[in-house]
């Protein structure tokens, strides 16, 4: 059986963290454990950033590492903003909305160019960033606070790419866009605050 080179990366990104975690108590380790459980405790947060790794895999090519790559720095663009107080307006239906536009794009199979794609994800990208940095925890490490939710986040990309090429593999493209749609009815739900 031959190796998901994906998979296989995400593992390795979430190996990584190990020594971090080890050492809870101090400012880095704790940021971090927090950062990274961050975008992990959010059904928004969940379905967003599956589906810019379905969306990447499902552009293929360049995109499978611009559009998430993109979305991570843009991420930590907004996560310094929050970090620092700087608010932006309507952060929770921003990202609400991501979800709502990204199931969508995924139920319609929607194919964009690589940097219009990079573009409308770093966008959304911004306002999550923000909810993380304006949730860190005091006393936690900036630094190692934004490396957890980078690297969450990351890994989250990671397991949507893995699904999107296996999807693709399996011909089971129908899969993904009835998750896109699930993912957008949700988004709904959570601009409406049903969920």
């Amino acid at each position: 059986m031959k190796a998901n080179p994906i998979a296989a990366a995400a593992l390795v990104v979430l190996g990584a963290t190990a020594p971090a975690l080890a050492h809870t108590g101090h400012g880095d380790a704790q940021g971090i454990v927090h950062g990274f459980i961050h975008p992990l405790g959010g059904l928004d947060h969940l379905l967003a950033m599956v589906a810019v790794g379905l969306f990447a895999a499902h552009l293929g090519g360049r995109a499978v590492w611009a559009v998430p790559a993109t979305f991570v720095t843009l991420m930590a663009l907004g996560g310094a903003l929050g970090m620092n107080s700087v608010g932006l307006p309507h952060v929770e239906t921003g990202i609400a909305l991501s979800v709502v536009v990204f199931g969508a794009i995924l139920a319609a199979g929607v194919a964009l160019p690589v940097g219009l794609a990079a573009g409308l994800v770093g966008f959304f990208a911004i306002f999550h960033g923000q909810a993380h940095g304006a949730e860190m925890p005091a006393g936690a490490s900036g630094v190692a606070y934004a490396a957890g939710f980078m690297i969450a986040t990351a890994a989250l990309h990671g397991a949507g790419i893995a699904l999107g090429l296996g999807a693709g593999r399996l011909a089971s493209m129908r899969a993904v866009r009835i998750g896109g749609a699930a993912m957008a009815a949700a988004g709904v739900g959570l601009l409406a605050g049903w969920i």
